[in-house]
Formats: structure tokens, sequence, C-alpha cells
């Protein structure tokens, strides 16, 4: 068992080096993104697609598929290369990112791209949308789980906080929640914006069991994501201490870097530390 977790890691980071240095290069050839938010989501978004969900890429509404939200729908860097790696469409889509008629918009849109489950942009809306769809698989029995990735600075919103109540009223077992908790938001840090500590206790409040995790850390990630429900009658909110701009040194703690777009030479800065 050990030996296929550690097969499993390597393959995980191999997928996760792959959508840093893609993603990079999107934002550098659009002009456009997000990339920060990017690179502190990666490790965790390549451990779900890698390492613990149940999907076909074939089959992409298949019924007893496992969900994923992506609710800091701005970071779609993260998302779109994911998918793309997880065979949902070929890599020449990637170079359309944010042209016009594109596919790949700004924001992910269902309408637009297999493997989307919910269009998301708006912050504070993936959480109550995941929160719908685990209630539908509770009520038909159904034993796939949902997964929702948010942003800390998001947790800000109030829309999400009315989800987290619903959810531990409901004791939703199959569904979890995962905090990308870099500390960071456009412009500056979470805590001097409008702190959100001490968040592992404000969700146990709400009738949640709460994991810590580095985020970062791929072993520790599938430790926490990969075992399945069984009879938790509780929700899981899973706190992952990450690094916005995780891997590019001149980006990473850096809130300027939320919405930053590189130049040639930080471009090729990045591809040379990206390895």
């Amino acid at each position: 068992m050990n030996m296929l977790k550690n097969d499993t890691a390597v393959t995980i980071r191999e997928k996760a080096l792959w959508m840093r240095r893609r993603a990079f290069q999107m934002v550098f050839d659009a002009q456009l993104g997000h990339p920060g938010g990017d690179f502190s989501a990666i490790d965790i978004i390549a451990t779900l697609y890698f390492g613990v969900m149940r999907y076909d890429a074939t089959k992409p509404d298949m019924a007893e598929r496992d969900r994923f939200i992506m609710s800091k729908g701005h970071a779609t860097g993260a998302l779109y290369t994911a998918l793309c790696a997880a065979g949902y469409y070929p890599e020449d889509w990637l170079h359309t990112y944010m042209q016009p008629q594109s596919k790949l918009n700004g924001h992910p849109n269902r309408n637009y791209l297999p493997g989307v489950e919910t269009n998301t942009g708006p912050l504070g809306h993936g959480v109550p949308v995941a929160l719908g769809i685990a209630i539908a698989g509770q009520m038909t029995n159904s034993d796939y789980r949902t997964f929702v990735l948010t942003g800390d600075g998001e947790l800000q919103e109030g829309s999400n906080w009315e989800a987290a109540m619903s959810a531990g009223n409901r004791k939703l077992g199959n569904f979890t929640l995962i905090v990308d908790r870099n500390r960071l938001q456009q412009g500056m840090g979470t805590e001097e914006t409008n702190g959100l500590d001490p968040l592992d206790d404000k969700f146990r409040a709400f009738g949640w069991d709460v994991a810590f995790v580095d985020g970062h850390d791929v072993p520790a990630l599938l430790d926490v994501l990969s075992p399945a429900p069984g009879g938790r009658s509780k929700p899981l909110c899973v706190i992952a201490n990450t690094i916005k701009g995780k891997g590019v040194s001149f980006m990473e703690n850096k809130a300027s870097w939320h919405h930053g777009v590189p130049n040639a030479e930080q471009l090729d800065i990045a591809m040379k530390e990206l390895v």
C-alpha cells in the first residue's frame, strides 16, 4: 500500500508541475489571469483528479462520478490544466485561453467545457451550489462525493456560512470543503481585510469535522482526502495551508500576483525554476 501511495504521489507531483508550467504560459500568452491563486491551489486540484476522485473523462455526465466545484472560479489556469491533463479535452484548447469566442473563459462555464459542474466566478456561489449537489446525493442515496475548493478570502462572503450551517445540520458526510488558506487576497492579507481566524472553530461550531494539512504536501493531502467517508456523519472542512504563487520565487507570498501577468523575462525565470 505504501508503494502504491508513493507511486500515486509521484504521478500527482508530475501532473502538478506540468499544470504550473502550462498555466503560467497561458497567462503570459493571454496577458490575463490569476497565477498566484492558481499556484496555491494546483497541488490540491492535482491530488483530487489524479489520486482521489472517481470520474471518466469520456463520460463527463456519468451518474456515479464524484463532483468537483471550483468555487474560486477566477483560478482557471489551475482548473483548465487539470481538466486537460485528465483527458476532458485536448491540449490545443489551452492555446485559446481568454481569446474571443474561446471555450476557456476567464471563469469556467459548464455550457462550454466538459468536466465543469457549474459556472463559478462570483465569489461565494460555489459552496452553496456544491451543497445542493451534496444534498441531491443524500436524497437519492448516491455514493458520489462532492468536493468544493474555496479561497480563504472568499469566505468573507456570507453565503458560504449559510451553506456551512445547512451542511452541518444535514450531516452531509459525503461533502468535503477545501479551503485554499494562502492568507492573501486581492490587494492585501485576509486577516487585514476581515479576519477569519479561528477558522477551524467556526466550522466546528457549525457541525463540521475539521482537518489541517499542508496544501503542497501531496502524501498528506492523499491521507486527508482519500479515505471514503463510510459512516461519517459530518461534512469535512480541510484547511489547506498554502503559499500564493507556490513554486516561483518572485511570486510566492506576494498579493500583487493575485492578478499579475509575467513579462518575457519573468516567464523565463519561472520556467527555469519549475523543473
